[in-house]
């Protein structure tokens, strides 16, 4: 596998609504360049909503042997002009010895 791609890790930071409660500010999120991972399309489908059908294509991000990636469950990440949603946990797969062999996620495009 092929590690020469690059990313942008995107990070909401918090605000409070009109009730008080604390939500993400995704208008000028932190953005973090990683480079030297692996994306590649896993799979797609299409949604029926309301008012219209959209088209929702799956992608994985792979880091190569011993890089540990600072990506949250509630980050989101740049590629190619797109932006995609980090789905479900962040895999951080364990060394024999400790500490990362490598990371995993599950990404989603909406478009």
């Amino acid at each position: 596998m092929l590690y020469e791609q690059s990313i942008t890790i995107l990070r909401a930071s918090s605000m409070r609504d009109e009730y008080g409660n604390e939500v993400d500010n995704w208008s000028a999120p932190a953005r973090t360049a990683v480079d030297g991972v692996n994306v590649q399309p896993s799979s797609g489908s299409t949604e029926d909503t309301d008012d219209k059908q959209v088209t929702v294509t799956g992608w994985r991000l792979y880091t190569p042997r011993g890089m540990d990636l600072d990506l949250r469950e509630t980050d989101r990440v740049e590629a190619w002009g797109t932006t995609m949603q980090v789905v479900g946990k962040v895999a951080r797969w364990p060394t024999p010895g400790g500490g990362v062999h490598h990371v995993e996620a599950d990404l989603r495009e909406v478009a």
